[in-house]
């Protein structure tokens, strides 16, 4: 079987690339990224396809001074439609074509008129749907929400139309696309795993501290005002949030002239450090409002760290309430502030949540598992057996 994989950045797009090679699957891997950013991602040269010149510059927009909204958003489109017109002008054949959404339709329109299966691999909810629930809370805090490009979801609709198969990563997921009209037999679950190589207990949490972790962009869709509300709330006398990446604009308009003892604003941080960050931390806290997956959650369990996730996450996928976390529900601080609350009073119970959530991340098999489940569906759908849903 041969399988072509497509995404202009890297999200688990490269993790699924070893996987298909490892089995002898892999065709190519068309991408956006140069071939010097590329070198440790330990595939062959003959296995990658690059294209990297509109996704080069969108990367590289801050430093050359393309920064305004406008104009951030035509270059995304760009560098959207470019990738998809590459690789339809260059796509070898093969038997099943993956193409991450919103840069394939052309190319998987392309594979399929050779008689390829086409898999649109989205990574989140039904843009839909997301883009709804995101509109509902800036809407909420009474600030302007532009919404999703008009083009990008005309572009992905078309996808999921066009594919023979929609793979998304968590229930959540999978149920933002029934409740668009998408048929349920026309979307198959495939959670993503975690490097288990990389992420291991490396620390303990201190015993006279209760430290509260979020890993991700600090903005309204990952739960922010939510989890500040929480942690405000929260009784301990040694307490403290550590946020860690990058801040949006509507969150720094939020947190403008506002105090917030006892939280720390840690900006991005290099992924070898996490280990160390999740380790040392009691909870990591991923309130998110429309989150695909969040494998934030599986590096953390990695190290030994329960997580408390909203329900509009991968997170009712991974958790098992009260044994190696907590799901709360999504835009709500009072059910988060609650477990944070139970957690801080119960250093054993702190402890238990922890040894389990290292348990549990250890027998999912790290990636390993979700490529095996990718080749089998690949292999499903060439077949032309039902996607199991």
């Amino acid at each position: 079987m041969r399988i072509v994989q497509s995404s202009h950045g890297r999200f688990h797009h490269f993790d699924l690339a070893r996987q298909l090679h490892q089995r002898g699957a892999l065709e190519c891997l068309f991408t956006g990224y140069p071939r010097w950013k590329l070198k440790g991602e330990q595939l062959p040269v003959n296995k990658l396809r690059t294209f990297p010149w509109f996704q080069a510059l969108y990367m590289a927009r801050g430093r050359v001074g393309l920064t305004q909204q406008w104009v951030d958003r035509q270059l995304a489109w760009a560098v959207r439609a470019a990738h998809d017109g590459f690789v339809r002008r260059n796509l070898p054949d093969c038997d099943v074509f993956v193409g991450i959404s919103g840069v394939a339709l052309a190319s998987g329109r392309r594979a399929q008129s050779r008689g390829a299966k086409y898999i649109c691999d989205r990574g989140s909810a039904h843009i839909a749907v997301h883009d709804r629930l995101i509109q509902e809370e800036f809407t909420r805090r009474g600030e302007p929400y532009e919404g999703v490009d008009p083009r990008d979801r005309a572009q992905e609709e078309a996808e999921y139309a066009a594919a023979d198969l929609i793979t998304v990563p968590s229930t959540f997921a999978l149920r933002t696309f029934e409740a668009a009209g998408v048929p349920v037999r026309k979307v198959r679950r495939v959670a993503y795993g975690m490097d288990l190589s990389r992420f291991g207990r490396v620390a303990q949490p201190r015993p006279d501290k209760f430290v509260v972790l979020f890993v991700g962009s600090v903005s309204f869709n990952k739960g922010i005002p939510y989890l500040l509300d929480a942690f405000a709330a929260l009784r301990h006398p040694r307490k403290e949030l550590v946020l860690v990446g990058v801040m949006a604009p509507e969150m720094k308009r939020f947190c403008l002239g506002r105090p917030f003892p006892g939280v720390t604003f840690a900006r991005h941080q290099p992924q070898a450090e996490l280990p160390r960050l999740m380790s040392s931390s009691h909870v990591l806290v991923l309130p998110s409002l429309s989150d695909g997956f969040g494998m934030v959650m599986g590096q953390a369990m990695a190290c030994g760290c329960p997580v408390i996730a909203s329900e509009n996450s991968g997170g009712p996928d991974l958790i098992k309430p009260g044994v190696n976390g907590f799901v709360v529900p999504a835009g709500q601080s009072e059910p988060l502030r609650e477990r944070l609350q139970q957690l801080a009073d119960d250093q054993r119970l702190q402890r238990e949540l922890g040894e389990q959530a290292l348990a549990h991340a250890r027998s999912l098999g790290g990636w390993d598992t979700y490529g095996r489940e990718y080749y089998e569906t690949c292999r499903h759908l060439r077949e032309g057996h039902a996607a199991d849903t």
